[in-house]
């Protein structure tokens, strides 16, 4: 006998069981009803059925013996109307002799084999003479033939007389009551893990900047604890993604009043030698103020709605074309999402920049994923970036200038945000290898 270790046997069971909190609660309630069933139902068809089936049967077959040996010891007419009347009277047998005539030849047997071998034992325990009998012709009752000197004495027994026939409404009230008390414990489950499905959905249409104005802590008290908990969490990180977005607002709006005097004063002033790189100056801490303050926003208040993505595709091709790149795009014009077109927009713009900026030839594409949900790449024709340096790639800030070209406008936040508002749409983006030959970026979005 091989022996299987108790981790495999774990790992083969937890491959087979359900994953859902649902299938696993109905499990552990119907499992043991089945079993428990099942147990009660074998030890009753074992302990009573059997038992009481054995006993009708002997008592028919020494009816049976009695009236054969009654025949037996005077086989004359007038005794056997005595045996046929006290039969029919008190043991409700009618019986009936056959002259001339042997035992069939052929045996029948019914579907249950139980009936017909305990009747088979009982009446070769009590008869002396062969016998012959059939419980599958008739509906009601059994014929018993048994063989005598001049003939067949034939007995037809009701079957009640042999078998406990109302076993059945046993096993049925048993079903009704299992199929009853399941369906209880089902809808209790139900209503149980519905409370636990709507927390997991308000925690994550929050992951994705959205909040569930009619969602209340409701279902077990475990469970109103956990979504009261998350309420109070959901509330605290609100507050502090507000003071950070007005703190960067107002730092922002700060500094864009100097910013514009001295665009002003740029303006005015007649022309000298470093005139134009004060602009240029200029125009980057502009920028510089804008992708700070499309960070610390990260446009979650914005409203989702179904786009084209062919669109949005589009617009950032323009964008990238401006740059001075050959940008070609491959989607599907009824190709639409669910999504908050602005921050995705700008999330699509970080990419197509950074591949114009890099590369000669880019490319943007989207399509739609055979287990549901969407696929978008970013792809571009320059020097790439190591994979060891993926993920340092989306760290804020991070600039990996020896990897890449000089990106002289901006401050290493582009990748961040577009990560940011990938994750904000319950998706994420992925770094690889491109067919160009440079560095592709994998958008993946749920169905």
């Amino acid at each position: 006998m091989r022996f299987v270790p108790f981790p495999v046997l774990g790992r083969f069971l937890k491959r087979r069981l359900p994953t859902t909190l649902w299938g696993r609660s109905l499990l552990i309630i119907v499992l043991p009803v089945l079993i428990m069933q099942g147990a009660v139902t074998w030890a009753f068809f074992d302990a009573h059925w059997q038992r009481v089936t054995a006993r009708l049967s002997e008592g028919l077959a020494g009816d049976i013996a009695w009236a054969a040996e009654s025949y037996r010891e005077e086989p004359t007419p007038e005794n056997l109307e005595k045996i046929i009347a006290r039969a029919q009277r008190s043991m409700q047998l009618s019986i009936a002799l056959d002259e001339g005539e042997v035992l069939p030849k052929d045996t029948r047997r019914g579907a249950v084999g139980i009936v017909d071998r305990t009747l088979e034992k009982a009446l070769a325990s009590r008869l002396d003479q062969p016998f012959w009998f059939d419980t599958t012709r008739y509906p009601a009752v059994i014929d018993i033939q048994v063989q005598e000197a001049d003939g067949v004495l034939r007995i037809i027994a009701p079957r009640e007389r042999a078998v406990a026939t109302q076993a059945h409404i046993f096993v049925i009230w048993l079903m009704l009551a299992t199929v009853l008390l399941m369906s209880v414990a089902i809808l209790f489950i139900r209503n149980q893990v519905r409370a636990i499905e709507r927390l997991a959905d308000a925690a994550e249409a929050f992951g994705r900047g959205e909040i569930l104005p009619r969602f209340k802590p409701h279902g077990a008290r475990e469970v109103r604890q956990a979504a009261t908990a998350f309420l109070g969490m959901r509330d605290r990180i609100q507050r502090h993604i507000d003071q950070r977005t007005a703190l960067l607002a107002s730092v922002s709006h700060d500094l864009r009043t100097p910013l514009t005097r001295l665009r002003l004063e740029l303006a005015l002033a007649p022309p000298f030698k470093r005139q134009t790189a004060m602009k240029a100056d200029l125009d980057e801490m502009e920028h510089m103020i804008d992708e700070y303050l499309a960070f610390a926003r990260g446009e979650a208040g914005e409203a989702a709605q179904t786009v084209s993505l062919h669109d949005l595709l589009s617009q950032a091709a323009e964008d990238a074309r401006r740059i001075g790149a050959e940008v070609e795009v491959e989607a599907a014009s009824d190709l639409k999402a669910l999504l908050r077109p602005i921050a995705f927009r700008r999330a699509l713009n970080n990419l197509a920049g950074n591949a114009a900026a890099h590369g000669e030839h880019v490319r943007l594409s989207a399509r739609p994923l055979e287990a549901g949900g969407l696929e978008i790449t970013v792809e571009d024709d320059g020097p790439g970036i190591p994979e060891e340096m993926h993920e340092e790639a989306f760290t804020p800030f991070s600039r990996l200038d020896a990897s890449r070209n000089q990106n002289v406008k901006g401050v290493g936040l582009g990748l961040a945000i577009a990560r940011d508002v990938a994750r904000g749409h319950g998706g994420d983006i992925t770094l690889g290898r491109s067919d160009l030959g440079g560095l592709k970026a994998l958008i993946r979005l749920p169905g």
